[in-house]
């Protein structure tokens, strides 16, 4: 544990293999098994809710905003760690990005295993582990004596 900079091209390759899985699910059609499957995805594809100021989405477009959000969080977080250790970055900064990433994962690994199903949190655990194993291997700078 002590080599942080491996857990943390751990936890990055994780966050950018989890972009890229999730981004392919937004150009699968969803198929329905039955009769209220196929009345569900019917409703959610064509009914348009009126949102105030001229804005009319359906259910299916705020899920494709919200899904491909989640998939550019993680290429952000990817890109960033990448970056960061390759041009050699401080310790000190190194570990203030590690405890930004764990707080900004942590909720979103708390709100995956809420609300969704296995694969999404799986990943999202995966990647909040190595990112606290990652902070764990930073030495922690001692006071001045």
């Amino acid at each position: 544990m002590k080599n942080y900079r491996l857990w943390a091209k751990v936890s990055a390759g994780l966050m950018l293999f989890t972009g890229v899985v999730h981004s392919l699910s937004l150009f699968v059609q969803a198929t329905p098994q039955n009769e209220p499957e196929r009345q569900m995805l019917e409703l959610i594809t064509t009914y348009r809710m009126d949102a105030g100021a001229g804005f009319h989405p359906s259910y299916s477009n705020l899920f494709t905003a919200l899904s491909s959000c989640f998939s550019l969080l993680c290429f952000l977080g990817g890109i960033t760690v990448f970056y960061l250790i390759r041009k050699g970055t401080s310790e000190e900064t190194m570990r203030g990005l590690l405890n930004i990433h764990i707080a900004i994962f942590g909720v979103c690994f708390a709100m995956m295993a809420y609300f969704t199903f296995l694969p999404p949190i799986v990943c999202t655990g995966l990647i909040f582990v190595t990112l606290i194993v990652a902070r764990i291997g930073i030495k922690t700078p001692q006071a001045p004596n």
